[in-house]
């Protein structure tokens, strides 16, 4: 198991550690609810150091990166970040991932840390036009600074305004007294905030200096158990649950991250799938009495036939009830449809939602 920079410290603060994506992770500190409570309500900081960075360079960086992405990336300004998915070639999904243009021929891919080395050769298989690639993963940290308190709790820590940050901006300035760190507005729990993008070398520093700027806001550290269900209560896909090698992006709701104004890989099969509709589609539902689904448990319909699996489950802590998520025939995925979910031995009913669950 690989250990992030900060590996020690979650250890001194009593963190439950798991191995997670090839690293030794935190999964909780004090606990899910309370961590998920401190997000949505005030402020967390989460290590999430796996996760994977490639830098893409030079005059046809973005012709490579049109070619294997689903998204438009000549839309991008300097400063500017957009959530993609890199499409295969059977209709399935390689990885989702965020790109960020920080200079005119450069790019930064940041990727979801199981899929580093499958990611690196699939842009590579493509790179015929000379883009220069480094995978940078190994020497670069990243935290996330997530909850509504965040601009007020870190504005301490710059000399840039935090609050002129847009969602999906970000800019490249001092940090938690460290030049030249990444501060982006974007995150994977719906409740804003930023993440910050350093070398392994600097992260200590900034993160007790998050902490220590963020006491009176009551700043928490948050591990991934709280980071699951915050992601969850929104509807975003996680990686290897709700989209995989075998879910197209269309299916999986995420059409409008598929612009067929550029050519991409397997471009013209999406495009019909766009114009025809897909036979199945990853759906929200809600729980309609107690119980709690679970990632591979079976969608039945009102006649016990199994006709979907849960691909995300939990208990909300926001909610107080069960949802989740799961990939159904379209018949079933109208909003007020009625299905099922097999937990244990009683299947229990449940209502197809309109997505985010979690409304703020």
């Amino acid at each position: 198991m690989k250990n992030t920079a900060l590996t020690h410290i979650h250890e001194s603060l009593g963190a439950k550690l798991v191995p997670f994506a090839g690293y030794n992770m935190p999964v909780q500190y004090e606990g899910v609810n309370a961590e998920h409570e401190t997000v949505r309500n005030g402020v967390g900081v989460f290590d999430v150091s796996h996760m994977g960075e490639f830098l893409i360079e030079g005059e046809n960086a973005l012709a490579l990166i049109q070619k294997v992405t689903s998204n438009d990336a000549s839309k991008l300004k300097i400063g500017d970040a957009q959530y993609s998915c890199m499409p295969n070639t059977d209709g399935g999904i390689v990885d989702d991932l965020i790109i960020y243009r920080v200079k005119e021929f450069t790019y930064l891919l940041v990727v979801n840390a199981s899929n580093i080395d499958k990611d690196w050769e699939w842009i590579s298989s493509y790179n015929d036009v000379n883009a220069e690639m480094k995978n940078i993963s190994e020497g670069f940290s990243l935290l996330a600074i997530q909850g509504p308190k965040a601009v007020e709790a870190m504005q301490s820590l710059t000399s840039v305004d935090l609050s002129d940050i847009k969602y999906y901006t970000f800019k490249v300035s001092d940090f938690a007294g460290i030049e030249h760190v990444i501060i982006s507005a974007t995150g994977y729990t719906g409740s804003g905030g930023f993440e910050i993008y350093c070398k392994n070398s600097e992260v200590e520093q900034i993160w007790n200096k998050v902490l220590e700027a963020g006491k009176n806001f009551g700043i928490k550290p948050i591990g991934l158990a709280a980071r699951d269900t915050l992601r969850l209560e929104m509807g975003y896909c996680l990686y290897g649950n709700d989209i995989n090698d075998t879910t197209s992006p269309i299916e999986a709701g995420l059409g409008w991250i598929t612009k067929f104004t550029k050519d991409f890989v397997n471009a013209e099969e999406l495009q019909k799938q766009k114009t025809y509709g897909t036979e199945r589609k990853l759906v929200g539902f809600e729980l309609d009495e107690r119980g709690i689904p679970r990632h591979d448990y079976d969608i039945v319909d009102s006649n016990g036939n199994i006709i979907g699996v849960v691909t995300s489950g939990t208990m909300s802590p926001s909610l107080k009830k069960g949802i989740g998520l799961g990939y159904v025939p379209k018949v079933f995925s109208k909003l007020g449809s009625k299905i099922y979910i097999q937990v244990r031995k009683k299947a229990i009913p449940a209502t197809i939602v309109k997505l985010p669950f979690y409304k703020g």
